[in-house]
């Protein structure tokens, strides 16, 4: 009775360890959820941060009017717009 239930448990043993669902699969699987984890982390953050900024465009006029500065090159209705051009720069 003995040696059956060894050969039971070697056989149960084998099928865990080197079968394609055994125990090789199953640290595959955490390793792959343990990257998605992390992944996930890195967009939550960046996800909130774009979050912020467009509570932040929605809400005040400041935010859009430096975004329109800086991407557009806005000019406001009071403000005077200075070029300096170098010597070097200038065609004869």
């Amino acid at each position: 009775m003995l040696v059956i239930l060894a050969t039971a448990a070697a056989f149960l043993l084998g099928e865990l360890m080197f079968s394609s669902d055994g125990y090789r699969k199953t640290l595959k699987l955490r390793e792959a959820v343990a990257e998605q984890s992390a992944l996930n982390e890195e967009l939550r953050a960046r996800n909130a941060a774009l979050d912020a900024e467009v509570v932040n465009l929605k809400q005040g006029l400041e935010a859009a009017e430096e975004r329109a500065r800086t991407d557009l090159g806005l000019i406001g209705a009071s403000e005077t717009f200075y070029q300096v051009v170098s010597v070097a720069d200038r065609a004869y």
